[in-house]
């Protein structure tokens, strides 16, 4: 008896576990769909589209997930300056056109950026390694990373 009631309590905290992860990335949905959706937002909004691609399968992307949307000083600039999209890529859906539309990103590994103009034109990749510090990110290098690729940043004059 102490084991079935021992098992049952151990499955309980795990579906609370799995249940409390959130899922930032969904197989379901059509990656060129959410590009379309994004670049048009970004234009009606004149920022430019952050694609984070990766998967729930992959912990650094949501490590970088969690913090870009909960630093004090990435989460407001990204929400400023982006429209913020998780394009999934895993073994259920590589969403290929995608991946062939942003310029095959997955060359860099997992998560990687990339930028996009408000045409939707891709402008940039961006690989994480180089943000990363210690089993999270550097708010520095992923600020100046976000800042050099703004629409702003990217379109200002030259003086």
């Amino acid at each position: 008896m102490k084991k079935i009631i021992l098992s049952l309590f151990f499955m309980a905290l795990c579906g609370i576990s799995l249940a409390q992860e959130k899922k930032y990335y969904n197989e379901e949905v059509d990656g060129m769909a959410q590009i379309e959706a994004a670049t048009e937002l970004a234009r009606q909004s004149g920022r430019y589209v952050l694609c984070q691609v990766g998967g729930n399968w992959c912990p650094w992307c949501i490590r970088f997930a969690q913090f870009a949307t909960t630093d004090s000083v990435v989460a407001p600039l990204l929400e400023k300056n982006f429209v913020y999209v998780h394009i999934n890529y895993s073994k259920a859906n590589k969403n290929r056109a995608a991946m062939k539309y942003l310029g095959n990103p997955t060359r860099f590994g997992f998560p990687v950026f990339v930028i996009l103009n408000e045409d939707g034109t891709p402008i940039h990749i961006q690989e994480s390694a180089s943000l990363e510090e210690g089993k999270s990110y550097n708010r520095k290098k992923v600020e100046n990373f976000l800042r050099l690729w703004t629409k702003e940043a990217v379109t200002k004059e030259l003086e």
